[in-house]
């Protein structure tokens, strides 16, 4: 059995309980009581029913207090779906939406332009309103004046 991961020397089972009670963050203030437990030498898998998760969890709160502290323990937001335009699309875009409709531009030919400014791949061949598409990844654009 692998040895258990040791907590950074520069805190106690009381600094860590003052941080707690400080906190304005719940899961923040109940791991940090779970990592005291530990401190006080009480056994992991206290700390883990304490903290009402498995011994897995308590390590990962292990490894996020050693290297970042009690800062480490805040429930960090998770990164999302990237962005399917570049900065550059959008002000593209945006110079196509801000010139206004043109006389000479229908609606067909507004369709191309989008379709070839994201780089689209058109999954119907008649582009309905309603038109699926799926997305291929972006190309860079040179400017809105070149693809209008």
């Amino acid at each position: 059995m692998a040895r258990a991961i040791a907590l950074r020397s520069d805190f106690t089972g009381t600094e860590l309980r003052a941080l707690a009670r400080q906190s304005k963050n719940a899961s923040q203030a109940r791991r940090l009581l779970a990592l005291a437990v530990i401190y006080d030498g009480g056994a992991r898998s206290e700390a883990a029913k304490l903290g009402d998760v498995t011994l897995q969890i308590v390590r990962d709160w292990v490894l996020r207090f050693n290297a970042e502290g009690p800062r480490g323990l805040i429930d960090r937001k998770p990164p999302g779906q990237p962005r399917l335009l570049t900065a550059e699309h959008r002000q593209a875009l945006m110079a196509i939406i801000e010139s206004g409709p043109r006389v000479s531009v229908s609606v067909v030919r507004l369709k191309e332009v989008l379709v070839k400014l994201v780089s689209l791949t058109v999954v119907e061949a008649d582009l309905p309103a309603t038109a699926m598409v799926r997305v291929s990844a972006p190309s860079v654009v040179a400017s809105a004046a070149s693809v209008t």
